[in-house]
């Protein structure tokens, strides 16, 4: 069959997707997902009393996903418009008379939505642990760098010095925060599914035996038991893949900044490399930042992905008609995203090349500018805060338009040296100096990712 999205595709599959993923999300995983849910209904309505003993227990010993036809899965599928009466007309085939008593009381969206709940299970699995992964490169990333100085930007101009390491720890604190929420969201989101035509479980008859059916529906997949139906309120899952967008969003800053600092201009830092990675096809000398281009492809895409199932969720009455099928798209699509894009940001950040040299050249590039407000801040005591502003900021100024550094224009200024002395204006230019807590809350978050670690949890 030929490919024809990133997803499907042999050449572009790994870039935007990984192999783990994509089988959680395949056919095969999905077929055998929503056979695994009609055998765990019978199962838990015969320990109700809903059906015989004897019918669970033939149904299953009797299901089985791989003797399903899949041409005729496939075929019945576009015709009927959904999977379950194809897949359950089958499995009651295998079956004989027990047959009967499959699917007792459910309705398609029942077993579809808990088999989408048993897969978002798995693949938020998957992200836990390479959200973990990726949170271990740049805990080491932060602690190797957090006294290298380098300079802060901010609207893409140098600003205040600040160290690698206090720029790699607010990338990393964004990741702890998103383990946090990934921990909430799979006890809150994953829940079983089982209401009936309506929702209202009226074929299982008027007492609590269909909330006991649910219940222990729940408890028998590992899945969550709701206070009601959720056929059409659907936010469990656009928060699922809302915090998928937002972690994506978070991976993607890193790649932006990485390959911004990979840029020759800036030359900071450098992928991983490996021959051929990243090359040009004309360019013998280019080795592009590849990795962190595809986490911010992803970001952007992740971004769609949120959008439109915020859109899904304004759907009619008590079952949709057109949202729910929007989520069979996106929903494996987001997971596969986001699955890359972590992958892509652990082999960047494991093998990053941290030019250190390079950062401090480039932070001496302003000719000590970079630490204005040091000597603004120095001044403001004596002067007020204003004119010290205003005496730095016309410095500053003759500094650049001299080229010969703001200590040099300080100097030159009798109201700075009266205050500060010509050692002391030396002293306030110098960028290391001037770093303020970057180090100690560098290594407050570093510390609080490696007790995190040591205690084997992910908030």
């Amino acid at each position: 069959m030929s490919a024809a999205t990133v997803f499907d595709s042999l050449l572009f599959r790994d870039m935007f997707g990984t192999p783990e993923m994509r089988e959680v999300f395949s056919d095969e995983s999905y077929v055998d997902e929503l056979v695994r849910v009609e055998v765990a209904l019978a199962r838990v309505q015969a320990r109700v009393g809903i059906i015989p003993q004897e019918a669970a227990r033939a149904i299953a010993a009797s299901c089985d996903a791989a003797r399903l036809d899949r041409e005729r899965l496939r075929r019945d599928t576009g015709n009927v418009g959904y999977p379950v009466l194809p897949v359950v007309t089958q499995l009651a085939e295998q079956c004989g008379d027990a047959g009967g008593f499959l699917h007792w009381g459910a309705t398609t969206q029942d077993i579809m939505d808990t088999a989408t709940s048993l897969r978002c299970a798995e693949g938020l699995e998957l992200i836990a642990a390479a959200l973990d992964r990726l949170r271990e490169h740049l805990r080491r990333l932060a602690a190797a760098h957090a006294d290298t100085v380098a300079a802060g930007r901010t609207h893409l101009q140098h600003a205040l010095p600040i160290t690698f390491g206090y720029r790699v720890a607010v990338w990393l604190s964004a990741l702890d925060r998103h383990a946090e929420r990934l921990a909430a969201v799979r006890q809150r989101d994953l829940m079983v599914q089982f209401g009936g035509a309506a929702g209202t479980l009226a074929a299982l008859g008027p007492g609590a035996d269909g909330l006991r059916v649910r219940a222990e529906l729940a408890a028998e997949l590992g899945l969550r038991d709701p206070g009601i139906t959720w056929h059409v309120a659907r936010d469990g899952l656009v928060e699922v893949v809302g915090l998928l967008a937002a972690i994506g969003g978070s991976v993607g800053k890193i790649g932006a900044d990485v390959a911004m600092s990979c840029s020759t201009e800036f030359g900071e830092l450098a992928e991983p490399f490996a021959p051929g990675r990243g090359a040009s096809s004309t360019m013998p000398q280019k080795r592009n930042p590849v990795g962190s281009e595809l986490m911010v492809a992803a970001a952007k895409l992740l971004r769609d992905k949120a959008s439109a199932m915020l859109d899904a969720m304004v759907q009619d009455f008590e079952r949709a008609t057109g949202p729910w099928h929007v989520e069979w798209a996106v929903l494996p699509e987001a997971f596969l995203l986001l699955s890359s894009s972590l992958a892509q940001a652990a082999h960047v950040l494991s093998g990053l090349r941290v030019d250190a040299a390079r950062m401090r050249a480039n932070l001496d590039l302003t000719g000590g500018l970079v630490v204005a407000e040091a000597v603004m801040m120095a001044l403001a005591p004596a002067l007020g805060r204003q004119r010290a502003h205003d005496l730095v900021y016309a410095a500053c100024g003759r500094a650049i338009d001299t080229g010969k550094g703001l200590v040099t224009a300080l100097r030159a200024d009798p109201e700075a040296v009266a205050v500060l002395g010509d050692d002391r204006v030396e002293e306030l230019c110098d960028p290391t100096a001037y770093l303020g807590s970057a180090a100690a809350m560098t290594r407050s978050v570093v510390a609080g990712a490696a007790t995190r670690a040591r205690d084997g949890g992910r908030s």
